[in-house]
């Protein structure tokens, strides 16, 4: 067959070994490099699986598809393991000076996180020094911090900062 019509089949040799889970190990750390397929098949498994049967084109094609479905792997691994810790109870301390909040006040904590506050006001007379806190998941996906030496928490939405700096809020 001409090689202008493999690729099809390439890319489904790709997906069925990636299923397989041949290159899973691989896949398990964004940080380990790509492995070519022949190099991690036994001389049988790359006759059984008709890789003998392609050229030096062919198989440059293939480990191609198969790095680059490593890396989206990878990536949708990453997303699915922020997503997961999203809805997990943070604990860390505010970076600097406690001294109350309004809307639209800002929270760094020393784990890089950002939080605005949603609503509402407090302020003290006491300064804090990087307090501690928890910022917990409440009802409906709204997110409350609780300040060590506050009586009272406040309703806060995460914040993270786009490739130009500027604040975005996660809903």
């Amino acid at each position: 067959m001409a090689l202008d019509k493999r690729p099809g089949r390439l890319r489904l040799l790709a997906h069925a070994i990636a299923l397989l889970g041949v290159f899973a190990p691989a896949v398990a750390s964004a940080e380990r490099p790509y492995i070519a397929i022949e190099q991690r098949l036994t001389a049988q498994q790359i006759q059984a699986t008709g890789l003998d049967q392609l050229n030096a084109e062919q198989l440059s094609l293939l480990n191609q598809l198969l790095r680059e479905e490593q890396a989206s792997v990878a990536v949708e691994s990453a997303a699915a393991e922020r997503e997961r810790k999203v809805d997990a109870p943070v604990s860390s301390s505010l970076k600097g000076e406690f001294r109350g909040w309004q809307a639209g006040t800002v929270f760094e904590l020393e784990n890089g996180q950002r939080w605005r506050v949603v609503d509402g006001e407090y302020y003290t007379p006491t300064r804090l020094a990087n307090p501690k806190v928890t910022v917990k998941p409440g009802l409906l996906g709204s997110w409350y911090i609780r300040i060590e030496g506050v009586s009272i928490g406040a309703k806060v939405r995460r914040v993270e900062d786009d490739a130009q700096g500027r604040s975005l809020t996660h809903i």
